[in-house]
């Protein structure tokens, strides 16, 4: 079965009982037994739900996986992930990841005996001399958020392997259309399914998928135990919404390809980071590795601080907001919304400015949303 066809039908059937050609939302608690010690597969919603199993085995499949194992948000997933290990064990993890992410790991996981060194992984050596004794995981996230750093999954696969430890790829911005970790050798796979996934800016969820059988049982046991799980509708508001992602993704890309272009081109704006651009520095690994290059970018502008707010302030078509991945253009400050909680010494030891601006491109018509942008640079 082809991609583009699996993402309509991967994981789903016909209901057994109606015919109906949607999943129905099992908006259920628990369920009646046939007699004591037997089911008919679920017994209670937080161990397993069917609406939850169809979209679970639907996204495992987009990423050529075995199993997918979906909870309530991508930060759940991650601290999902990060539940495979123990006090003392340590993870080098990408040096430019989503706030929540660096968040969770130096202000939660820490104080739990976990070690975290952050490296830049487009630098693979770097990587390499990162790794101790203890250390148990390599968390990768390509593209990264916000910088838009591009990470070469096979060389991380590699280091990995040599180092008997997991690597585990957050690859939200990607999508399994543009990039499938576990074909180039990763053991799980996270997406924030809030995101490109269900595309819609109506649920938020996160999924994690992986081929090891072992890694599916400690996941499925975590997510059982611990109840970080999404409720049943949900679910089915992410299966409608990834039917179209072979769809949406194109024009994503498309029309962040051109607004790129745009941005690199106009007198106000310093630098543009887009992986599709022949600028960014890793565009030749990018168009290797990857089969697209996702709607997601960052500038910034010549008069700095002042005039990214003004522009910020300025957008009427674009929304500024938190999220990224929808079908709508969305604009964040990540100094101080999505990467707050960063402190500003590691902010810009990162290269994250003050004046950064993310720009998460939608799939309206392209020439709207470069007027709308024109038309705020004005007020710069």
């Amino acid at each position: 079965m082809k991609f583009d066809t699996k993402v309509v039908h991967a994981g789903i059937r016909p209901d057994p009982t109606t015919g109906s050609i949607v999943p129905p939302i099992y908006q259920t608690a628990t369920y009646v037994l046939d007699e004591v010690g037997r089911d008919r597969g679920f017994d209670y919603t937080r161990s397993s739900n069917p609406t939850r199993q169809v979209l679970e085995e639907n996204l495992a499949a987009l990423d050529s996986g075995r199993y997918g194992v979906m909870f309530g948000s991508g930060m759940a997933a991650v601290d999902a992930a990060l539940k495979l290990l123990g006090a003392g064990d340590h993870v080098v993890c990408s040096d430019d990841v989503y706030g929540g992410v660096s968040r969770h790991f130096n202000n939660v996981l820490a104080n739990h005996g976990l070690a975290f060194t952050y490296v830049d992984s487009a630098r693979p050596e770097t990587v390499r001399q990162a790794i101790r004794p203890e250390t148990k995981m390599l968390w990768v996230e390509t593209p990264s958020n916000p910088l838009l750093k591009i990470t070469d999954v096979e060389a991380m696969s590699v280091i990995a392997k040599e180092a008997g430890i997991y690597l585990a790829v957050d690859s939200t911005f990607a999508t399994p259309v543009y990039l499938r970790p576990l074909e180039l050798g990763a053991d799980i796979v996270m997406h924030s399914t809030t995101k490109y996934l269900s595309g819609h800016n109506q649920i938020i969820g996160g999924v994690l998928v992986t081929d090891r059988e072992d890694l599916f049982d400690r996941f499925k046991f975590i997510q059982k135990t611990i109840g970080a799980v999404p409720g049943p509708f949900d679910c089915w508001l992410t299966l409608l919404g990834v039917k179209t992602l072979h769809l949406r993704m194109p024009r994503h890309s498309e029309n962040a390809q051109a607004v790129a272009e745009f941005l690199e081109g106009h007198d106000k704006v310093e630098r543009v980071t887009y992986p599709g651009l022949a600028s960014h520095p890793r565009h030749a690994l990018a168009s290797a590795q990857m089969s697209g290059f996702s709607g997601m970018m960052t500038f910034e502008l010549k008069g700095g601080v002042e005039a990214g707010r003004a522009v910020m302030n300025a957008v009427e078509l674009a929304g500024l907001a938190e999220s990224l991945g929808a079908v709508e253009t969305m604009i964040t400050h990540p100094a101080t919304m999505t990467h707050v909680d960063v402190p500003i010494e590691e902010r810009r030891a990162r290269g994250l400015t003050d004046g950064l601006v993310r720009l998460s491109v939608g799939i309206e018509d392209v020439d709207d949303i470069i007027a709308d942008l024109e038309q705020a640079l004005a007020k710069a």
